[in-house]
């Protein structure tokens, strides 16, 4: 399980997607290393949406837990003999046939009993996808950025299902003001009338003064 649970955390795909993965929609060879996502274990065959059939740049680490997963799968292979089936999925049973939902829960129970510092009970294998948005959250990313590699047809389903895990970060006054109003200009001793000389409107003396509270 560890291939299984280092792609659903870094890249972000949804559980049944994860299962019908095939390796010849693996590019671990290209640069970057990449993965078509347009199959699901839905009847249809297909993804949930239109949108969600994408191609993804995987990050290194991802592309390293795939190779693990290519020798392993051979290694059971070999051990399998004859009763080896194959499939050409990617995460499969020892004997090649594909996963099924309760295969990925009780495997990933029991991976993350050998995490010292995770409590099995409070996880399931589709709460990887909301630490990748989260991660991607807090690294900066822009929640239009997220919904596009998640799969989403509108940031609208990615802020409703991931409102816990999005971190808006507003930069636009941040970088606008950055360029009025520098700490060497202002100094480290709040001198505060550098602030109310600022060009543009930062300059208000000619305006009335604001009413008085008590």
């Amino acid at each position: 399980m560890y291939p299984y649970i280092t792609v659903s955390m870094l890249v972000g795909v949804r559980t049944e997607e994860m299962r019908a993965l095939r390796w010849d929609h693996v590019s671990l060879d290209a640069t970057p290393p990449a993965i078509n996502v347009w199959r699901s274990v839905r009847k249809s065959g297909d993804t949930k949406t239109k949108k969600s059939r994408r191609t993804l740049a995987i990050p290194d680490l991802a592309a390293q837990a795939l190779r693990r997963r290519l020798r392993e799968q051979e290694a059971d292979r070999i051990a399998a003999g004859s009763e080896w089936k194959q499939t050409g999925y990617v995460f499969t049973t020892s004997v090649g046939t594909p996963l099924d939902a309760a295969n990925v829960r009780r495997a990933f129970r029991s991976a993350l009993k050998l995490v010292p510092s995770v409590d099995p009970k409070d996880w399931t294998p589709r709460e990887l996808r909301h630490s990748f948005v989260s991660l991607m959250s807090a690294g900066g990313a822009a929640v239009e950025h997220i919904a596009h590699v998640v799969g989403h047809s509108d940031t609208s389903t990615t802020e409703r299902i991931y409102r816990h895990e999005l971190r808006p970060l507003i930069r636009e006054g941040a970088t606008f003001m950055n360029q009025f109003a520098s700490v060497e200009e202002i100094g480290p001793d709040w001198h505060m009338d550098p602030l109310f000389n600022l060009p543009g409107d930062g300059n208000r003396s000619g305006d009335p003064p604001p009413p008085e509270h008590n």
